[in-house]
């Protein structure tokens, strides 16, 4: 976030740097990555160099509970500052391996200083040290938020040189920060019950649940800022058809269009017709790095198979790329779409008659294939139905469209249910064999 340009810093401006991380950053994860570092470099110390800068602690590292005395100390350093840049993120306590957490919160302590400071100073930027997402109860009270992530051991004076621009941000999240725990696609399932542990999210994980939910979250997959602004062309697709053993080439312009040079990730989405299985809104399929001088265009190129369009079908045991209109979208996240072209499919269509049908078919999956819906008009009077919906002149609108949304979802097996004098087990099984039998 830089909300009214707060970053970069100005060397001339009084700026109040605030945490105990500034000093001492926490710039590895826990566990076994720990590792004895030649030399640990603190924010603090460069940006002394830089410009005019004081410091307060604010809180202690490894502590949850708010400290009343370092807070009250922060907080007079900040109103009596242009500028608060806060130092904050988790201790190893917090987060690492061999252990789950069970919340996604910043130490109390940590909540309660960013609140306190933001009530004396309008103008605070907060820079992150986590391996992980975490709540922002105070993101619409702060201008600007910088994600350090773990940096490694150089993370103070990289550090440095973004707040004050001596090097232009480009990177993106890996990650979807949710607005709170309770948002994630894995909450209701997380720690299992005893030895056992369900992945009940499905491909739906990430930014493919929150976007399929259209749910609203803190920052979106593949976002980040730049101090510079860029601008991306219309796509141009190598094909407007293909099948599924076709390449596609993927070509789009991006133009830096201020006044710093900068890097862009350029991200390539696919999304995917929504008419047959459940799958995501859209898919990261390609991502490229460019550097720009200000007014420079370069030119990105993906090239896209089979597996860029696909889903795994586990009763075909292979992947498949369904026939249908694709879009190929380019951006800068998964929410921030500035280019889109389309492609159809065609010709990989997987006929439904190599399908296993069985009990639990609907008669939906039968109507849409004109071969299996030729053999099931032969069995429908098992389902009181009589003539089809769509063959009955005497059927009104609405009851029509009514029985055909009943058919759409109705597995073959109910039939058995209706009690017609027709109903009878084994000429459904007749009914299933025949199906299977399709050439």
């Amino acid at each position: 976030k830089n909300e009214d340009g707060i970053l970069p810093l100005s060397e001339k401006e009084k700026v109040a740097v605030i945490g105990a991380f500034a000093q001492v950053p926490r710039y590895q994860g826990g566990g076994s990555s720990h590792i004895n570092s030649f030399k640990v470099e603190g924010a603090l110390e460069f940006m002394e160099k830089l410009g005019n800068v004081t410091f307060s602690k604010g809180f202690e590292a490894e502590s949850d509970l708010p400290d009343e005395e370092l807070i009250a100390r922060a907080a007079a350093a900040a109103s009596a500052a242009d500028k608060a840049v806060i130092f904050a993120g988790l201790p190893d306590s917090f987060e690492s391996e061999g252990f789950d957490r069970r919340h996604m919160r910043l130490p109390a302590c940590q909540n309660e200083l960013i609140m306190r400071v933001c009530e004396v100073q309008p103008n605070t930027v907060v820079v992150l040290h986590n391996g992980s997402p975490v709540e922002m109860p105070w993101l619409g009270k702060v201008k600007a938020v910088v994600e350090a992530y773990l940096g490694g051991q150089a993370v103070g004076g990289a550090e440095a040189d973004i707040l004050y621009g001596k090097a232009n941000p480009c990177g993106k999240l890996a990650e979807t920060f949710p607005e709170k725990l309770e948002d994630n696609p894995s909450y209701l399932s997380y720690f299992g019950e005893k030895d056992k542990v369900e992945y009940r999210e499905g491909i739906f994980v990430g930014y493919r649940y929150y976007d399929k939910k259209k749910m609203k979250v803190l920052f979106p997959f593949g976002h980040g800022l730049s101090y510079t602004e860029f601008e991306y062309s219309q796509p141009e697709l190598s094909r407007s058809e293909m099948t599924d053993k076709d390449e596609l080439k993927v070509s789009v312009k991006v133009k830096n269009v201020g006044k710093t040079a900068g890097k862009e990730v350029v991200q390539l989405y696919v999304a995917p017709p929504s008419d047959e299985v459940i799958r995501p809104v859209r898919e990261l399929k390609g991502f490229e790095k460019i550097y720009l001088e200000p007014g420079e265009v370069k030119e990105v190129t993906f090239t896209l198979g089979k597996r860029a369009f696909s889903y795994w079908d586990c009763q075909l045991g292979d992947w498949r790329a369904p026939d249908g209109k694709y879009l190929i979208q380019l951006g800068s996240s998964s929410r921030d779409i500035r280019s889109a072209g389309e492609v159809l499919m065609c010709g990989g269509e997987v006929p439904a008659y190599q399908r296993k049908f069985g009990m639990n078919t609907t008669i939906g999956d039968l109507l849409r294939d004109d071969k299996a819906k030729a053999v099931f008009k032969e069995y429908a009077d098992m389902f009181q139905m009589g003539q089809m919906p769509e063959d009955d002149s005497q059927m009104d609108e609405g009851s029509r469209q009514m029985m055909l949304a009943i058919l759409d979802c109705m597995p073959l097996r109910n039939c058995m249910s209706f009690g017609t004098p027709n109903s009878d087990e084994k000429r459904l099984e007749e009914l299933i064999r025949k199906l299977n039998e399709i050439k």
